[in-house]
C-alpha cells in the first residue's frame, strides 16, 4: 500500500469530510478519508450520470452500502455538481431537516444522487444486487440502447459479515450478474478493532468460490483501482475489487487504528491533517483549479446522456410511451378490469380455495398485462404457486420475471427493495408470513424509503395445523402493523383478496404486506358490487336485521367467517348483531372520525376475532370491548382441532357477546 502519497482531488472528498464532522462534533470519518481515492476513479473516469439528471433511467448506480461514511457521498455529490449538495448543506451535515443526514436518506421524490436509504449494514449490498437484477431484466426487454448500465456499491467489513451479504454473494455468483461491481474498503479494523477479533478467513476468496471476478489492489493507487473497473466492466461475472486501505488516511491520531471509524474529531485534527495532506485552504474551501476537474467529471457523460435522449426520441410511439410509462412507475390503462372480472368470476362460482392461491391465481391473470412485475420466492413455489405462466430469470437467460432466491429470505426482501429503487420494475417477495422476521430489516427500510414493494406472505396462522408453533405466526401481525408507512392487508376471501390487490398496485408511497391464509376462505361477500370496499379498510359486511345494533364482530382474514356464523346464533336469539371486516387497519385509521363510527357502532359490545395476538386491537373494541384470539404461541395438529383448543370459534365469540352485554347492563 502507498504511503501518505494522496492527490488533490481525493484531498478534496477528505477535507469536505474532516471540516463537516468537525463542525458537527460527530460522523463517521473512516470511509470517506479512507476510500477518496477508489470514489474518485471511479466518478472521474468511469461512471455515466448526468447530476443535471439525477433520475436518468440508464445512469450507472451508486449504493454507499456502509452508509456510516455518508460523507463520502455527500462529498462526492457536491463536487460532481448536484444541486441539491451545495456547500451549504454540506456545512448542515447532521443538523435537523440538512439533506446531509447522519446516513444518507433516499428522498420520497425525484432521486437526487441518493439512490438508497442505507445504515444497516449488508442492506446496501442487497439493494444493489437488486438493481443489478432490474437492469439486466430491463436490459433484456427494452435492448442495450436503452438500458445498458452498472450498478456500483461501496462496501465495508461489516457489510461483508452481515449473514445478508453471504446470501448476496451466493445468489450473484450463481445469476452471473456481471454488471454488478462491488468496491471493497479493506481496511482491516471495525468499531471494535482490528477484524481478526471476529474473523479469519479469505474475505476475497469467499467471493472467488461463489464464482466472482475479484482483483486485489492498493485502495490508494487510483492507476490501480481504475484498472480494476476496466477489468470488472469486461468480465461475464459479477466483481469484487479489494482494496486494501488506510482507515482514516490523514488524521495523524487516528489513522489506522480503531479510533480512524468514528472518534470525536476536533479542530486540531483538522489542522494536523491540513499539514500534513499539505492542504492549505479554509473549512469547506475547494479552490477553483480542484473544483474544475470534479465539475468536468460531472459533465463526462453529458455525450452519452445526449446520444441516449436521441434514441428514445426516436422510437416508434408506442414503443416510447411503454418505455416512460414502465420507468415512470405507471400502470397500463385497463389493468383493473382483470381485477374486476375476476371478482364477478367469484361470485358466479362462489369459489371456496386457499387464501395464498387466490392470491396466485389473481397473479397469473395480471401476468399479462403488467410484465413489469417481478417475483422473488424463497424456494416455496409449491406451497404459494405465485410462478405459474411466469420463466425463471437465469445467468443464461434474463428474460424471466421469477427470481428462485432459495432459502434466502434476508437478500430476498433487501433485492425487491433494489428492484424497486431502480425503477421500471414491480418488485413482489413471497415467502411464509413467520418467516418475514427474516426479511423484517428489508422490509423496515422499504417503508423508511416509501418504495412500493408487495411483501406476500402465506400460512398466515395457525390455521396451517400441524406443521406447529415455529410456523404460527401468533405475534407478526402485530409487530407489522406497529410499522410506519407499511400497510398490512389480510383479505377474507377471493373478492377483498382482488380488492386488496388492486389497492396494493395503486399504492406507490410504501410497501404493502399482502398476508394470506393457508386453509380455504368461502366467500363472505355474497351480493356483488362494482365498488371495493376495501378501499377504506373497514367497513359493514353484515348488518342488523332484527332490531337495533347490539354486538359489533370485528374480524380480519379467515376469521370473518367465523364472525358471520356467529352474527347468525346471536340474530337467531333475537340480539341485533353486525359484522365488520378490517382488511386493512391503516386506511380505515385514516377514514374521518364519521365514518368509523358508522362502522363500529355507537353504544354496542364489539368482541374483535382473529387468530393472532390482542395486542392493537383494543383502539377498535372500546370500553366495552373483548378479544377472542391467540394469548400464547399455538400448537402441532389439524387446523380446525387448533381452533377449538384456543377458543376460536362462532360459539366462543357468541359467549364473549353475552358476557359483554351483560356486564354492560349491570353498569
Amino acid at each position: 500500500m502507498s504511503a501518505l502519497t494522496t492527490t488533490p482531488l481525493a484531498n478534496a472528498i477528505r477535507f469536505l469530510s474532516i471540516d463537516a464532522i468537525v463542525k458537527a462534533e460527530e460522523g463517521h470519518q473512516g470511509v470517506p478519508l479512507g476510500m477518496a481515492e477508489i470514489a474518485t476513479a471511479l466518478y472521474t473516469r468511469h461512471l455515466k450520470f448526468n447530476p443535471q439528471d439525477a433520475n436518468w433511467a440508464d445512469r450507472d448506480r451508486v449504493v454507499l452500502s456502509n452508509g456510516h461514511g455518508s460523507m463520502l457521498l455527500y462529498s462526492l455529490l457536491h463536487l460532481t455538481g448536484y444541486p441539491d449538495f451545495p456547500i451549504e448543506e454540506i456545512q448542515k451535515f447532521r443538523e435537523l431537516d440538512s439533506i446531509c443526514e447522519g446516513h444518507p436518506e433516499r428522498p420520497h421524490g425525484a432521486i437526487n444522487g441518493i439512490e438508497v436509504t442505507t445504515g444497516p449494514l449488508g442492506q446496501g449490498i442487497a439493494n444493489a444486487f437488486g438493481m443489478a437484477i432490474a437492469e439486466a431484466y430491463l436490459n433484456a426487454r427494452f435492448g442495450d440502447n436503452l438500458v445498458n448500465h452498472f450498478t456500483y456499491a461501496f462496501v465495508g467489513d461489516g457489510c461483508l459479515q452481515e449473514g445478508i451479504g453471504q446470501e448476496m454473494i451466493s445468489l450473484a455468483g450463481h445469476l452471473r450478474l456481471s454488471k454488478l461491481v462491488l468496491l471493497w474498503d479493506d481496511n482491516q479494523i471495525t468499531d471494535d478493532g482490528s477484524t481478526e477479533l471476529s474473523i479469519s478467513e479469505n474475505v476475497a476468496e469467499r467471493f472467488r468460490v461463489a464464482d466472482w471476478h475479484v482483483v486485489e489492489v492498493d485502495g490508494h493507487d487510483m492507476e490501480a483501482v481504475s484498472l480494476a473497473l476496466d477489468a470488472a466492466r469486461t468480465d461475464p461475472r459479477p466483481s469484487m475489487i479489494a482494496c486494501r486501505t488506510m482507515i482514516a488516511k490523514g488524521l495523524a491520531r487516528l489513522q489506522g487504528q480503531r479510533g480512524g471509524h468514528s472518534a470525536r474529531l476536533f479542530p486540531e485534527d483538522a489542522t494536523a491533517a491540513r499539514e500534513l495532506l499539505q492542504w492549505p485552504h479554509a473549512p469547506f474551501e475547494i479552490p477553483a483549479n480542484i473544483l474544475a476537474p470534479w465539475r468536468e467529471a460531472g459533465r463526462r457523460s453529458l455525450p452519452s446522456y445526449e446520444a441516449w435522449q436521441a434514441r428514445v426520441t426516436k422510437l416508434p410511439e408506442a414503443d416510447r410511451q411503454e418505455f416512460e410509462r414502465v420507468m415512470r412507475g405507471e400502470l397500463p390503462n385497463g389493468w383493473q378490469q382483470v381485477l374486476h372480472d375476476y371478482k364477478r368470476r367469484a361470485w358466479d362460482t362462489s369459489q371456496n380455495q386457499s387464501g395464498i392461491l387466490i392470491s396466485a391465481e389473481i397473479n397469473d391473470l395480471l401476468t399479462p398485462v403488467l410484465p413489469e412485475r417481478m417475483v422473488g420466492c424463497a424456494d416455496l413455489e409449491a406451497p404459494t404457486s405465485h410462478k405459474r405462466r411466469l420463466s425463471a430469470f437465469t445467468a443464461k437467460d434474463r428474460h424471466g420475471a421469477y427470481v428462485h432466491c432459495g432459502v434466502r429470505e434476508h437478500v430476498m426482501g433487501s433485492m425487491a427493495n433494489g428492484m424497486a429503487a431502480h425503477g421500471g420494475i414491480l418488485p413482489l417477495s413471497v415467502t411464509y408470513l413467520a418467516f418475514s422476521d427474516y426479511q423484517r430489516p428489508s422490509m423496515r427500510m422499504a417503508a423508511l424509503m416509501a418504495l412500493p414493494v408487495k411483501f406476500v406472505f402465506s400460512h398466515d396462522s395457525i390455521g396451517i395445523g400441524k406443521n406447529g408453533p415455529t410456523h404460527q405466526p401468533v405475534e407478526i401481525l402485530a409487530s407489522l402493523r406497529a410499522m410506519p408507512n407499511m400497510w398490512v392487508m389480510r383479505p377474507a376471501d377471493a373478492i377483498e383478496a382482488a380488492e386488496c390487490w388492486e389497492l396494493s398496485l395503486n399504492h406507490k408511497s410504501g410497501p404493502v404486506s399482502l398476508v394470506f391464509a393457508r386453509q380455504n376462505l368461502p366467500l363472505v361477500r355474497t351480493s356483488h358490487t362494482e365498488e371495493n370496499l376495501s378501499r377504506r379498510g373497514g367497513y359493514v359486511l353484515a348488518e342488523t336485521t332484527c332490531g337495533p345494533r347490539l354486538v359489533t364482530l370485528l374480524a380480519t382474514g379467515s376469521e370473518v367467517m367465523l364472525a358471520v356464523q356467529a352474527r347468525a346464533q346471536l340474530e337467531a336469539s333475537g340480539i341485533g348483531a353486525a359484522v365488520v371486516s378490517l382488511p386493512c387497519w391503516e386506511l380505515f385509521d385514516a377514514q374521518d372520525a364519521t365514518y368509523r363510527r358508522s362502522v363500529l357502532g355507537d353504544d354496542t359490545v364489539r368482541v374483535g376475532i382473529e387468530a393472532a395476538a390482542r395486542l392493537g386491537w383494543d383502539q377498535y373494541l372500546g370500553e366495552h370491548g373483548g378479544f377472542i384470539g391467540m394469548q400464547s404461541f399455538g400448537a402441532s395438529g389439524p387446523a380446525d382441532a387448533l381452533y377449538k383448543k384456543f377458543g376460536i370459534t362462532p360459539e366462543a365469540a357468541v359467549a364473549e357477546a353475552h358476557r359483554l352485554l351483560t356486564r354492560k347492563s349491570k353498569n
